[in-house]
């Protein structure tokens, strides 16, 4: 029923008008604001995941000139996997899960160093030429490239302050913003490990708990 029939059909009251001006105002707000709310969020980690995907094939072509229109605000990362429980299937959250459960426990160095492999490989024609391609190599089961990938546990975030930090630290690298500390290495192991690929291989760097090569 439209305004202009009620107060036609009502006493003309100051609190007859009070009250239709509340019920109208209430009903409005309901059915305008809301689904602005539960949309923001959604339309937000899309836009964010287009300029990843963007960002990642200017990586694979040696694009250094990147426009700020592009760039992947923290905002923006942090709406695509807020909590790391999204599936690795876009290039931020593939880089930043590496990150994570290869150094979290190392700081921004640990995990720049495994950053730089990840992308070093993706720009390698003889690996995978996209960062979730490199991570997931030879499955999720069996012989991979990752031992997190392929251990048959969760890939699921548990602690969200280091996660906060390899997401950024994903996030600088797709925008072009973090230096390859590892000298353009393309393999790694933890120092404690000897893996028997190690001796044919020149070593490049020493970042926290893990030696870094190439070939």
């Amino acid at each position: 029923m439209r305004l202009h029939h009620l107060m036609r059909h009502a006493p003309c009251t100051t609190r007859t008008l009070r009250h239709l001006v509340l019920v109208f105002g209430i009903t409005l707000a309901a059915g305008c604001s809301a689904p602005q709310a539960a949309d923001a969020p959604a339309s937000t980690a899309t836009s964010a995941v287009v300029k990843a995907e963007r960002l990642e094939n200017l990586l694979a072509q040696g694009e250094t000139n990147i426009p700020d229109t592009l760039l992947l605000t923290q905002a923006g990362a942090r709406a695509i996997d807020p909590n790391g429980q999204r599936p690795l299937d876009d290039p931020l959250t593939c880089l930043a899960r590496a990150a994570y459960w290869e150094a979290k426990g190392e700081g921004k160095s640990g995990m720049q160093g495994i950053v730089n492999v990840v992308i070093n490989r993706a720009a390698d024609p003889r690996f995978p030429d996209s960062l979730c391609g490199v991570i997931k190599q030879g499955g999720e089961t069996g012989s991979c490239q990752f031992s997190w990938w392929c251990d048959g546990r969760s890939d699921d975030v548990r602690e969200p302050k280091a996660y906060a930090q390899a997401r950024d630290v994903a996030r600088q690298a797709l925008n072009h913003q973090l230096e390859d500390t590892t000298d353009g290495a393309l393999y790694f192991h933890a120092r404690y490990a000897t893996p028997y690929w190690a001796k044919r291989f020149v070593r490049t760097a020493r970042i926290g708990q893990h030696l870094f090569y190439r070939n």
